[in-house]
C-alpha cells in the first residue's frame, strides 16, 4: 500500500510551460482523503513552491532547494546547509566561467548579482524571494546551495569545471541549464529517507517520480520509482519503472490513475 507519494516539479509534474494540469487539485485532494502523503521535492525554492501549491500548503510536505530545505504543514523539519567558505569558493569560480550566470539559495532569500534581463526572467520562474546584491560573497544568510546557470547547456560546458569537487559537495546536474551545489550528503533522497524514517515508511510504501539528474537518489529510496518517459537516461536506467506519459501528457496523475490509487 501506498503512504507516500514524492514528485519533482519541472519536467515532471509541470508542462513544459511550468503549469499544473487542472486535475491535480482534485486528484491530491483524493489522495489526501485516502491517507496519501502527497509531497513536492524540487530544487525551487521553498517559499516558490509554497506559492506555486498555495491551497495545499498547509497540509503538503515540501522538500525544497533539492533536499536541503524540508516543510511539512508550514513548519520547517530540516535544513541541510553548504559551508559558507566552500559557497564563496563556488561563486569566485562561477564568476570565471563564460556565458555563466549564479544563485546563491539561502535560507531566507535567494541572491545574485546580476541585472541581466534574460537571467533574470528565467530564474524568476524558481524563486519567490529573490534580492539583487552587489557582491554574492557578503550576503548574509544560511547558505542552502550554489546554482550555477548556463544557457549553452551545464552538462558539457560548466560540470566539467566542478567535477573535481564531486568526491566532497554534491554537484547535482539539475536541469539542461542548471548546476546546484550542496553539501555532500544533502540531496531528495537522504532527505526523503529522514521523512521515512520518521513517519515510519517503507521503500516498499513509497512512490517517486522525477526526470533528471538531481533525482537520481529519490529513484533510490522508493521500490515504485518512476521515471519520466521524458527523463534523463541516467534516471530511467536507475528507476524501476518509466510513465507511459512524459511531462506534456500529464505522465504524473496519470500513473497515479492507472495504479489504481484512487479506488484503492
Amino acid at each position: 500500500m501506498i503512504k507516500l507519494i514524492v514528485t519533482d516539479v519541472d519536467g515532471t509534474l509541470l508542462n513544459d510551460n511550468h503549469e499544473l494540469h487542472p486535475d491535480f487539485w482534485k486528484i491530491e485532494e483524493q489522495l489526501t482523503k485516502k491517507g496519501i502523503l502527497f509531497s513536492i521535492a524540487s530544487g525551487r525554492q521553498f517559499y516558490n513552491l509554497a506559492s506555486k501549491f498555495e491551497k495545499i500548503k498547509d497540509r503538503t510536505m515540501f522538500f525544497a532547494e533539492n533536499g536541503t530545505y524540508v516543510s511539512h504543514k508550514g513548519k520547517e523539519l530540516y535544513v541541510n546547509p553548504i559551508e559558507k567558505a566552500a559557497a564563496i569558493d563556488f561563486i569566485k569560480l562561477g564568476r570565471k566561467l563564460e556565458n555563466t550566470n549564479l544563485v546563491l539559495c539561502g535560507k531566507e532569500s535567494a541572491y545574485i548579482e546580476t541585472k541581466d534581463e534574460e537571467f533574470r526572467n528565467e530564474i524568476s520562474k524558481f524563486y519567490e524571494r529573490l534580492q539583487v546584491v552587489d557582491d554574492l560573497t557578503m550576503v548574509e544568510d544560511t547558505y542552502l546551495k550554489v546554482t550555477l546557470c548556463n544557457f549553452n547547456g551545464v552538462e558539457d560546458n560548466t560540470f566539467p569545471h566542478f567535477v573535481n569537487y564531486t568526491d566532497r559537495y554534491k554537484v547535482a546536474i539539475a536541469a539542461k541549464v542548471f548546476i546546484d551545489i550542496t553539501s555532500l550528503n544533502a540531496n531528495k533522497g537522504n532527505a526523503i529517507k529522514g521523512i521515512q524514517k520518521e513517519l515510519n515508511i517503507s521503500p516498499e510504501e513509497t512512490l517517486v517520480f522525477g526526470d533528471y539528474l538531481n533525482d537520481l537518489e529519490m529513484m533510490q529510496v522508493a521500490k515504485h520509482s518512476y521515471a519520466m518517459k521524458n527523463a534523463h537516461p541516467e534516471i530511467i536506467q536507475a528507476s524501476n519503472f518509466v510513465t507511459s506519459h512524459d511531462n506534456n501528457d500529464n505522465g504524473v496523475l496519470r500513473t497515479i490513475e492507472s495504479l489504481g490509487l484512487l479506488n484503492a
